[in-house]
């Protein structure tokens, strides 16, 4: 019996620490591991990662959406697996290493979406390949996964990917609705105002509009949030 509970014991410590175990497992220190990727620390708006997708592909809302999905996915596997193998891999090899487990998600979901949703897969191109690359994948399991619990580990890409998501479907939404008065590909402007002289802002859908609008949203985030501004 004794050895049944040690056992169990030690299948626990894979993934929750003595802490997270003390805590609950939405404790408030896990709970803040989700909710300020979305706030006060954004990969896009505040650590300035993964800009590139944010130009490349929120010209439309469903792309973005689909993009957000993979993210995720790579984000909380890969994060849970590096975790998991932390105390086997030789400093000499990690980034060798984050990138094999990367790349055989990312595989992984390219190969989803070419079976289950073709033509996003044919409009996201080479940029679903290039989450291999994408500064907040590495970064989470370069600052966090190695040094963090599985359990956390986990909690930590689900909000870095919720944090990125939210800014990329967010200005896809603004470049999609006045670029093209669409939304999901349905007209959502009433065909009246377009009666009355109104006119869908063609510039939107140029790639120097993503990177006014992600400013427009940073702009936004530190007039709330004045810790935020950096100090000269």
């Amino acid at each position: 019996m004794a050895q049944n509970k040690e056992s169990k014991k030690q299948d626990l410590i894979l993934f929750l620490s003595d802490t997270d175990e003390r805590e609950g497992l939405l404790g408030k220190k896990n709970r803040k591991l989700l909710s300020d990727p979305l706030t006060d620390n954004n990969p896009i708006t505040v650590q300035v990662l993964g800009i590139c997708s944010a130009l490349a592909i929120t010209v439309q809302l469903k792309p973005a959406i689909v993009m957000s999905i993979a993210v995720l996915a790579v984000m909380a596997f890969s994060n849970m697996i590096i975790s998991a193998l932390r105390n086997l891999i030789p400093s000499r090899i990690r980034i060798i290493v984050q990138l094999v487990v990367v790349a055989a998600l990312v595989i992984l979901v390219d190969q989803v979406l070419r079976a289950y949703a073709y033509d996003v897969s044919k409009e996201l191109s080479v940029f679903v390949g290039l989450i291999i690359t994408n500064c907040i994948v590495m970064g989470r399991l370069e600052a966090f996964a190695l040094g963090n619990g599985v359990y956390k580990s986990f909690l930590d890409g689900i909000g870095n990917a919720a944090g990125y998501a939210f800014i990329l479907i967010l200005v896809a939404f603004f470049r999609e609705l006045l670029g093209a008065g669409k939304l999901l590909g349905y007209e959502v402007i009433p065909q009246s105002f377009y009666e009355m002289g109104y006119e869908n802002n063609g510039l939107m859908l140029l790639s120097p509009m993503a990177l006014i609008t992600v400013g427009i949203i940073i702009w936004v985030q530190r007039s709330r949030n004045r810790t935020l501004i950096e100090q000269n």
